[in-house]
């Protein structure tokens, strides 16, 4: 059994940590810490395997917190900010994740955590028992909204902006377009226009170089036709 700790002063984070780690048989969630100083008294009683660290808290920064302990566990980051990243590989962490992460990309970050522990088989989503999760968290306007994916028809570029549209509402995410693609199951969105992807399972039909998701219709661009001729086979 891995013993791990969340330290994030929001608890939005913690919600989603934990609702992903649920989904490991061998994870067993020790405590919640809302800010660093609370996890430095925890760790002076008890021993832990794994700590998800935030970096922008209060009172202690994240990476300010890892150098404190003298040894350390293993440390996954999770975090809004790019920049450290270096920074963060230079004090030895498992992994570096930005936020919004999607569980694909927890589930790499946690086998590699498990990897180095000690246990070399790694967890899949099958060997849970469970499926994956069926919604996404998207940080817009500086909060996270969760959002099922099955209910996203297609994605929408907007210079460094992406909008995210489902039937009743639509989401704007400051993330480029590829970049938020590679956070969704690779079977549910396929990028069909530079600009543009859609979720397969709402394609009305197929037309031209055209796309009709119910009322709306999405263009195919010309480098992006291989990528409808292999959803048709």
């Amino acid at each position: 059994m891995i013993r791990y700790l969340i330290i994030d002063d929001e608890f939005i984070a913690h919600d989603i940590i934990k609702k992903y780690c649920d989904l490991f048989p061998n994870l067993q969630l020790m405590h919640n810490c809302y800010d660093a100083l609370e996890a430095i008294e925890y760790l002076n009683n008890h021993e832990v395997d794994l700590i998800f660290l935030d970096l922008n808290m209060p009172k202690l920064k994240g990476f300010e917190f890892l150098r404190t302990l003298p040894t350390p566990p293993k440390v996954i980051v999770t975090t809004a900010y790019k920049e450290f990243a270096i920074e963060g590989y230079e004090l030895n962490i498992v992994d570096y994740l930005l936020k919004p992460f999607s569980f694909e990309r927890f589930l790499k970050a946690v086998n590699k955590a498990i990897s180095l522990n000690g246990t070399p088989k790694t967890i899949s989503v099958e060997q849970t028992d469970k499926k994956a999760p069926s919604s996404i968290f998207l940080r817009s306007n500086k909060k996270h909204i969760q959002v099922t994916i099955d209910h996203i028809h297609y994605i929408e570029a907007s210079g460094n902006y992406s909008k995210v549209i489902t039937p009743d509402k639509t989401i704007t995410v400051r993330e480029k377009i590829s970049d938020l693609i590679l956070k969704f199951p690779s079977d549910d969105i396929i990028q069909v226009h530079k600009s543009f992807a859609v979720a397969k399972k709402h394609i009305t039909s197929i037309e031209a170089n055209r796309i009709f998701i119910g009322d709306d219709v999405i263009p195919i661009g010309t480098l992006y036709k291989r990528n409808i001729s292999l959803f048709l086979k």
